[in-house]
């Protein structure tokens, strides 16, 4: 495809979905000159899909000081203000497409920050075109998205990719996997994991009158690829049920998040644009255990719904309990997987165990790695004035109150004894805490992580690093370690709880034809219909 094809509508994939995979294996590479990679000293030119909100933030740690940043896209330029501001010489459109267009000899890489339903769109138009990508998670909305980039990153591997779920890159995500492999606590067969309070509304039963959208927003855009509906800046409803969320926000910026129905915030809810707290949070608290345990659609029997409350026809439930079933992994037993969303307090804790118990003793133990944003007793937790995004975790130390947490959000049950990781994975121990204070770290086996990047804090570590991770393989290093191998399998299998959520009962999962074998209706959940014109075809 030409490097102009980009301005029409139709992204052509060819034969992704056959599961192209490079002639030498994902090991094998030519040389970097062969490659046209930059050298490490050389600047990269950065564009950003996503000027506001998360933009800047990834947008920063990616350039840190060092790259350049020349475009910037967003369908809000009031939402985009801040990274307007922020490189004022970056050329702004509304349509990343033309962005493409018109600077794509200039464009070296590309960080995607809009919302979940659009990741996918954007990510392969830039792919297409050779320019690396950085996708916040989740990677996509939908399983087949999902694995359509993963066979992207197959068939363009030039193209360096990574996946924002930064706890990735923390050294407690790698220092669980460690522990786990030594066999300290036995045979894993069950993972309990569980994300705060939500905080975006859910359950609306009916959708306000059509109201005119901002005079910044181009609201055509802003839908994209999903179905035509006018747009509504809410009613007197609305507004009467955003106003607990807001109220404990603080910041103008913040607080005009929740002004619209469905943006520029709310949409992670909606079903049609986001993924609820499964995309949200579950490609973050569930890192450790995708990674140490070797999860996959490959090895999921079943997905089931056993709780859910506050439901709606349009979102997901206010709360849910999903239950993942895995078959062996190698020589790895079958495990199961609960994710609970919207948790005060403590989701799980081993039977006969306090959460006083659980909790890692202050000052005794390993300490694992940079202390990182959200982390838990080893991951130094958000202090109570670091401002955060609406819908991100409070510190554990304050989830149920004061100290009445384990400070964890995911527990792995092993045979004998048990581990638990907090924040985005950015804190580890194991329980009961006396059991932490006594131990001594098994040899490190997983490659760490590059440093903080310049002129980064404490409570920026990993952001900065995952960015950099991305930034040195596209400059020809290693592959980022969240790149879409590994990111892609990944939210293939997390979102298919999102599909879930939609039904009672148990779903069993036909990976050969990559739907619901016991519900055909579930199956329309897997692949996204696209608007007229923003389909993506096979040629």
């Amino acid at each position: 495809m030409s490097q102009d094809g980009c301005s029409r509508r139709y992204f052509f994939f060819g034969a992704l979905l056959a599961g192209a995979v490079p002639a030498g294996g994902f090991g094998s590479a030519p040389t970097l000159t062969q490659l046209g990679y930059k050298s490490p000293n050389e600047k990269l030119n950065l564009a950003g899909i996503g000027a506001g909100g998360r933009g800047p933030v990834d947008l920063a740690a990616a350039e840190a000081g060092v790259e350049n940043v020349v475009a910037l896209a967003d369908v809000d330029f009031a939402r985009g203000a801040p990274g307007f501001a922020a490189w004022p010489k970056a050329k702004q459109y509304k349509d990343f497409r033309q962005m493409l267009d018109k600077q794509s000899k200039e464009i070296d890489a590309v960080v995607i920050t809009t919302a979940d339903h659009m990741h996918a769109t954007c990510a392969l138009a830039c792919m297409q075109v050779g320019k690396h990508v950085f996708v916040e998670k989740p990677l996509t909305r939908t399983t087949w998205e999902a694995l359509l980039l993963t066979n992207a990153a197959a068939r363009y591997p030039k193209v360096a990719t990574q996946m924002g779920n930064q706890g990735y890159s923390h050294d407690a995500t790698r220092v669980a996997c460690e522990i786990i492999w030594s066999g300290e606590i036995g045979e894993v067969t069950e993972v309990h994991a569980w994300s705060g309070r939500q905080e975006w509304p859910l359950a609306m039963q009916t959708i306000p009158a059509p109201t005119p959208a901002p005079d910044t927003l181009n609201w055509d855009l802003w839908l994209g690829g999903a179905a035509w509906r006018p747009y509504t800046a809410g009613d007197a409803a609305y507004r009467a049920l955003i106003a607990p969320y807001i109220e404990k926000m603080g910041p103008d910026e913040v607080r005009r998040a929740y002004a619209g129905f469905y943006c520029p915030f709310v949409w992670r809810g909606f079903h049609d644009f986001g993924t609820g707290h499964f995309g949200d949070w579950g490609c973050h608290i569930l890192g450790p255990a995708n990674w140490a345990l070797e999860l996959s659609l490959e090895s999921l029997v079943s997905v089931e719904v056993i709780k859910k409350e506050g439901t709606g026809p349009f979102t997901y439930p206010q709360k849910s309990c999903v239950k993942y079933d895995f078959g062996p992994r190698g020589n790895m037993p079958p495990v199961t997987v609960y994710w609970e969303d919207n948790v005060q307090g403590d989701g799980y804790l081993p039977p006969g165990m306090s959460a006083e118990e659980a909790r890692q003793i202050p000052g005794t133990g390993p300490q694992v790695g940079p202390f990182g944003l959200g982390g838990g007793p080893t991951g130094g937790g958000r202090g109570a004035t670091t401002a955060r995004r609406p819908g991100a975790a409070a510190p554990p130390e304050s989830r149920g109150g004061g100290m009445r947490s384990s400070g964890y959000n995911c527990i792995f049950v092993g045979s004998k004894g048990y581990l638990g990781t907090s924040g985005r994975g950015e804190g580890v121990g194991l329980l009961p805490g006396s059991r932490w204070a006594d131990y001594k770290l098994p040899n490190a086996y997983l490659a760490r992580s590059p440093g903080p990047s310049a002129g980064a804090s404490p409570v920026n570590w990993n952001i900065s690093a995952h960015a950099r991770d991305w930034i040195r393989a596209c400059k020809g290093g290693a592959p980022a370690c969240s790149n879409f191998s590994i990111a892609g399998p990944f939210t293939a299998w997390v979102v298919l709880g999102a599909a879930a959520s939609h039904y009672n009962g148990n779903l069993l999962w036909d990976n050969e034809r990559m739907q619901f074998a016991n519900n055909k209706d579930a199956t329309k959940w897997i692949k996204p219909t696209f608007r007229k014109g923003w389909e993506i075809k096979r040629l």
